[in-house]
């Protein structure tokens, strides 16, 4: 059993929490995806809110059939349900792919470029990158270039200005430092993980969402990117960050096949009541009373009634 981390912060969480889990297609889901499924449900459930199933197969390249195919499977071994989203991997195919929606991004960009001077064209490739920054972020190549943006030839990267500083709960965060001038549509013509993330929450007026600590610069990078939108529900959003599930190396986990993923603890009779023991000691649960998603969801809900006011 990993270690146990801090629990997150019950207080100030919405009276109708509108939240998501946001599985991607690339990699097998793995112990700490289970953990964070596992929070934001029972959190979401046990205050009577609304859950949204959102996969992000942007990245169309590494989409995997076998792993969409796992997603469904991970989630009802688990014992989780959801609100809004698809049922099954042809319901997604369907009607949920946010392939389908490619061209809502690519308005909403063109709106991004009529109102905003930070958007600009970028040549650079990632091994371009690397040999010029030591840190692995943007040195700022094309950033005075004026470059006229070609799908295939250009990215468009948001230019981060030295001193930005993003707030998030007590925690502040210098993204220039710690992000740079990021990506917004990719050199293959597609939107990337963080326009199309933003853009889907906000349409969805997601008012909670609970990620992994290694996650909080893209949080800061997506509060900054509704700034220059002018957007209004993404930064009222209840943000919480929770520390991650390490392996024996003390490593993140990755989405790769081993002790971890889900599909091998499944394929070697392991029990689900891992990842909820897991989840446990973040909602500030004894794991020892818990087994189940409905446990945790049954015990938190009796924890929130304390400190959640009317």
């Amino acid at each position: 059993m990993p270690e146990t981390m801090p629990p997150l912060c019950l207080d100030g969480l919405p009276l109708a929490p509108v939240s998501r889990i946001a599985p991607t297609p690339s990699g097998f889901l793995h112990l700490g995806n289970a953990v964070n499924f596992l929070v934001t449900w029972a959190i979401v459930k046990s205050l009577g809110g609304t859950l949204f199933l959102r996969i992000d197969d942007m990245d169309g390249i590494r989409f995997r059939k076998e792993v969409l195919e796992d997603i469904f499977v991970s989630l009802d071994w688990l014992g989780l349900d959801w609100d809004k989203g698809p049922l099954g991997p042809d319901d997604f195919y369907q009607n949920y792919s946010l392939q389908l929606k490619k061209g809502t991004y690519r308005h909403q960009l063109h709106l991004l470029l009529e109102k905003s001077d930070q958007p600009f064209a970028c040549q650079c490739s990632r091994s371009a990158i690397k040999k010029k920054s030591a840190n692995g972020l943007y040195p700022g190549t094309c950033r005075d270039k004026a470059l006229v943006f070609e799908p295939f030839s250009h990215a468009i990267r948001l230019k981060v200005d030295p001193d930005t500083c993003i707030r998030i709960n007590n925690r502040h965060i210098d993204l220039a430092r710690e992000f740079g001038d990021f990506v917004i549509w990719r050199k293959d013509d597609q939107p990337s993980y963080q326009l199309a993330s933003l853009l889907e929450d906000e349409a969805a007026k997601v008012n909670l969402i609970i990620r992994g600590e290694d996650l909080l610069p893209s949080t800061a990078a997506q509060l900054y990117l509704a700034h220059c939108y002018g957007f209004s529900s993404f930064p009222s959003c209840c943000f919480r960050h929770h520390g991650l599930i390490l392996g024996k190396n003390g490593k993140k986990l990755s989405k790769s096949r081993g002790a971890y993923a889900l599909k091998d603890i499944r394929q070697a009779k392991g029990s689900p009541s891992q990842a909820v023991k897991a989840a446990a000691p973040l909602l500030g649960l004894d794991p020892q009373s818990i087994s189940t998603a409905d446990d945790l969801k049954t015990h938190l809900a009796k924890t929130l009634k304390k400190t959640q006011t009317p």
